[in-house]
Parts: C-alpha cells; sequence; structure tokens
C-alpha cells in the first residue's frame, strides 16, 4: 500500500537560497586524513567543496536571509504570512523554537502559526505536505517554509567519513493558494527500526551523562557520543533499494513515467547514491541536476538548493518537478508538482548573523540577575 496526499490550487510560487561565504575545499583535509584518502571520497562521494558557517552563523541565520532575500523579491506585505515552519536539527536554542526567532526578525504577524520541525534529508518533502495541508485546512494564503542546517557543528573533526560530506545552507519556500488550476501529490515512508543508523547519541535529554572525550571507535575513528553517527553501509543500502522502490511506486500510482518530468530534484547524498538511484529509475542524466560537488550535503536544504543552482536565472516556463529526499529517521519522500522557473531565484552568499540573539550582548535585566 502507497499512502498518498494530494492538493490542488496550491503551489510554490517563490524558493531563496542562502549559503555561507566560507568556500571549504575538500583537499584542505589533505594534512589530516592524507592526499590518497581525502582524493578517494571525493571521487566516491562527488564532492570538491562545501560551504561553511562562521562561528556566530547559525541555520537561523541563513533560514532567515533566504526568507528576507524572498520576501523582498516577492513584494510581500509580512503581514500576509499565515504559517511560517521552519526544519532545522541545528537550532538556534533548545528553547524556544527557531522559527519563533525568524518570526521576530521578519516582522511576521501574532496571527502566523509559527514551529520548528526536527528533520533532515527528508524533511523538504515532509514539510511541503504537511503546509500544503495546513493553507488546504485554514483561511490562511500564504506560508514560509524555512530550512536551515549548519550540519558540521556536530560532526568530530576527525571523522573522514563526514567531516568531508556535509555542508551549510538556508532555504525559503513561500507556498500559496491560486486560482490557477494545479495539482501536487505526496507520499511519505517511515523506518523507526532503523532509528540508529543516523543519530547523535547525547546532546539532548537522553544520556545526559557522557563523556565529551573523543575515543577511538570501531571503524578507527575519533568521536564523542555528542558526534553524529552515520552507520554508511546500512545508510548506502537503504539508498539504492528503499529509496528508489518507493519512486517507482509513486509513478505507478501517478501514472506517469520518467519522460513525464522535467527534473528529477533529488536530495544531494552523494554522487554514488544519485547514480544508482538514476540507473534504476532511468532517469535522463539531463533531467537529474547534480550540486554536490559545490555544496556538498546539506540534508533538507538539498532539494530547493539543486533548484536554485539549477533554473535561477532561466527562461520562465512552467516544469513538472519529481522530488525525493531520504535520510535520518530512517525517513523518505517523493513529491510531484510544478514551479515556474521564474519563481526560483539565485543562491546568494552571507557571514550575516542575529547579534541581539547572542547570550553575551542581553543586558543584567534580561538576564534576570538580581543587584545588590
Amino acid at each position: 500500500m502507497i499512502l498518498i496526499s494530494r492538493f490542488d490550487n496550491l503551489h510554490i510560487s517563490g524558493i531563496s537560497v542562502a549559503i555561507p561565504s566560507k568556500i571549504v575545499p575538500v583537499d584542505m583535509y589533505n594534512d589530516l586524513f592524507g592526499n590518497e584518502s581525502v582524493a578517494k571520497f571525493s571521487e566516491m562521494t562527488g564532492v570538491k567543496s562545501v560551504c561553511r558557517s562562521n562561528a556566530q552563523q547559525t541555520a537561523g541565520d541563513l533560514g532567515y536571509e533566504a526568507a528576507r532575500d524572498l520576501i523582498k523579491r516577492k513584494e510581500l506585505n509580512p503581514a500576509e504570512i499565515g504559517i511560517l515552519v521552519f526544519i532545522t536539527q541545528k537550532p538556534d536554542y533548545r528553547v524556544p523554537s527557531t522559527a519563533f526567532v525568524i518570526h521576530k526578525r521578519l516582522g511576521l504577524s501574532t496571527e502566523c502559526i509559527c514551529f520548528d520541525v526536527n528533520l533532515a534529508c527528508s524533511g523538504y518533502i515532509y514539510c511541503l505536505n504537511l503546509v500544503y495541508s495546513m493553507l488546504a485546512s485554514s483561511n490562511a494564503d500564504k506560508a514560509l517554509l524555512v530550512t536551515g542546517d549548519t550540519s558540521v557543528r556536530t560532526i568530530s573533526p576527525y571523522d573522514r567519513t563526514m567531516i568531508m560530506l556535509f555542508g551549510d545552507c538556508g532555504t525559503a519556500s513561500l507556498i500559496e493558494k491560486t486560482e490557477t488550476t494545479t495539482t501536487a501529490s505526496f507520499t511519505h515512508r517511515t523506518d523507526g527500526n532503523r532509528f540508529k543508523a543516523i543519530i547523535t547519541p547525547s546532546g539532548a535529554y537522553r544520556n545526559m551523562g557522557a563523556s565529551k572525550e573523543r575515543v577511538e571507535w570501531s571503524d578507527g575513528i575519533l568521536r564523542s557520543d555528542y558526534d553524529i553517527n552515520m552507520k554508511g553501509m546500512d545508510v548506502f543500502g537503504f539508498s539504492i533499494t528503499d529509496v528508489p522502490k518507493l519512486m517507482k511506486e509513486f509513478m505507478e500510482f501517478n501514472q506517469t513515467t520518467p519522460e513525464n518530468y522535467d527534473c528529477f530534484a533529488l536530495h544531494q547524498a552523494n554522487i554514488y547514491i544519485l547514480k544508482q538511484i538514476a540507473r534504476k529509475i532511468k532517469i535522463p542524466q539531463d533531467k537529474l541536476p547534480i550540486t554536490i560537488d559545490r555544496y556538498g550535503n546539506t540534508s533538507s536544504n538539498s532539494i530547493p538548493l539543486t533548484l536554485s543552482d539549477r533554473y535561477a536565472g532561466t527562461d520562465p516556463k512552467d516544469i513538472r518537478i519529481f522530488m525525493c529526499g531520504f535520510g535520518a529517521g530512517l525517513s523518505w519522500a517523493c513529491a510531484d508538482l510544478v514551479i515556474n522557473t521564474a519563481d526560483i531565484y539565485p543562491v546568494l552568499s552571507t557571514d550575516e548573523f542575529f547579534g541581539e540573539g547572542i547570550f553575551d550582548v542581553l543586558t543584567d535585566a534580561e538576564r534576570n540577575i538580581k543587584s545588590g
């Protein structure tokens, strides 16, 4: 059985993307991991460089910059936004949700529904479905779906399997009601039995007493329980079996083939996984844009980032897109929808951060410090 969500008269009417200005080429790690090891990694994953945020820059900052750019380009009144959802696994704070900080910075209405969602590489599609559902069942007309992650913050600097793979990014998508006849459909799958496949064991409220000292794990890599750990072969197997299986079932349900789509916007996990999926689904090379080479794996950001990289500045036209995201959970999802390329904006780079949100600059009154 395949579960399907289908919506009419709702569409993505804008996509903006923000990346940090700092570019880190993978050969920067030659001294740490050795030239041969780095070259082999780059060949297997396709990654040649990644974008890295500065010390003060957060996932919230990157998502905010993308959202601000989108609001400016679409000439929106912030009061028009009835829903704001922020997807991240690297929030600015434990409390409150980063969505509230973005809400404040954008000057959105108190009538706006606002919250975070903790999802990774499947998050963009999961939350598109969520936002479409909320718009369809409410009198809100417009919603912002914002993504942001700074994955490197919980990766051991000695982890040769991950530290060169992940890049930082933020995106914003405007979803709104339209009188134009359009249909979007979604499907999702979840396997909580494999929750340990991609996990950061400590840092929240379980395993609170774990040591922060990095020790050598069975794979020879120095990590602590506060560093993310990925069972590479398990995730690889999942990505080239479960994911294309769902893609095929989704197309069968929608009575489509790869010829019906202008673009396959897939999560940029690594180049080898993308090639294996393309082979199994028979995706033409010109319909599969690749961005992992320049940006790395950017988690929930990778699909809108790939669309921006591919279509921003091209001739305006409607394109039918097959989206697929997959990762931690384990979770995977597909979408079938139409976007006009005129609504996909160029990737911007930024070093901006929210100074007001840094604890060191709070006043004594804001800290509730008793004087005398």
